[in-house]
């Protein structure tokens, strides 16, 4: 068997905080409590817990604040949150929910109904997401199934595919240390972007690499790729050695000693407007595809570019 789940337990009353870690443990789970907000976030980033039960009235940092920091950090978003509240009033409910939590409990509640949602909560999240171990974004079965999920929903929606221009060029000048950052500095300004964006939430994934997909309705794409691009602009210019980003390029060695420039990185984003017609699904792989070779095109041109293609064959 492998290692048990961490959990995180988040209260300010210790008696309930105490009352959750004894069952837990019962059940085999690893637990840490936390009585206040901003341990809860030093603990977070010190273990990464598989899960999170987060009460919602607390000093300072409550509960819905918890989880709106959590969601805003591509390395923390994909933690499953379940909130505990005393608010049973369905508003309440939906406050919680769209602040990011995967579920919640309304005190008082039994042990059994804690350890079932508990139980619940880790295997959907295990079952939809596929996460990054570098960015903590959902992966490429999680990225097939989101969109799948939106056209079948019936609702017209875009897919971009997004990467680093240059970019071996950082790996080979800088090592794959920096390389590293330079991708956690372009997961942070999509997610930034995607939530700047707001309702419907678009979805963010990690292909691989340098490759980032994300998911938003059609009036949502230039709003997140204006605003991805000027993040990452700005985050990926404080990465290079200054020398390197006063002159505006890196210097790259070749194997038989030959020097040549690299202009700093940019972004290419190939896009695909999946739209709802006849009923028919198309795979999702097709997508994807399309908005692959958008991102070709994109390549093709100099700075930050954004490919579109529209073509009314794209019937999903």
């Amino acid at each position: 068997m492998g290692e048990p789940d961490t959990i995180l337990v988040v209260d300010d009353d210790v008696d309930i905080a105490r009352f959750i870690e004894v069952n837990l443990r019962l059940e085999g789970y690893r637990v840490l409590l936390a009585h206040d907000g901003a341990t809860a976030l030093r603990l977070v980033e010190e273990h990464m817990p598989a899960l999170a039960v987060v009460d919602w009235m607390m000093p300072q940092l409550d509960g819905i604040e918890l989880t709106r920091r959590l969601r805003a950090d591509p390395m923390t978003a994909p933690i499953p949150v379940i909130l505990l509240t005393a608010r049973g009033q369905t508003a309440d409910k939906v406050i919680g929910l769209q602040a990011g939590a995967d579920d919640y409990l309304v005190k008082p509640f039994d042990t059994l109904e804690l350890v079932a949602r508990v139980r619940s909560t880790l295997r959907r999240n295990q079952e939809n997401r596929e996460v990054s171990p570098l960015t903590g974004l959902p992966g490429n079965s999680r990225i097939l199934r989101e969109i799948t999920d939106r056209a079948r929903a019936g609702v017209d929606f875009a897919v971009s595919h997004v990467d680093i221009d240059r970019f071996k060029a950082v790996n080979d000048v800088y090592g794959f240390a920096r390389g590293d950052e330079f991708i956690t500095a372009l997961a942070r300004a999509l997610h930034r972007a995607v939530v700047e964006v707001g309702l419907p939430p678009a979805f963010l994934g990690h292909i691989g690499g340098d490759d980032f997909l994300v998911v938003c309705s059609p009036d949502q794409l230039k709003p997140m790729a204006s605003k991805a691009i000027l993040e990452f602009q700005t985050a990926s210019d404080a990465l290079y050695d200054p020398v390197d980003a006063e002159r505006g390029y890196v210097e790259v060695v070749q194997r038989n000693g030959e020097v040549q420039q690299a202009n700093l990185v940019t972004l290419s984003i190939g896009v695909a407007i999946g739209q709802i017609a006849n009923g028919q699904l198309t795979d999702p792989r097709e997508v994807i595809a399309i908005a692959t070779d958008m991102k070709s095109v994109a390549k093709k041109h100099n700075g930050n570019y954004v490919a579109v293609d529209r073509r009314s064959a794209l019937h999903l």
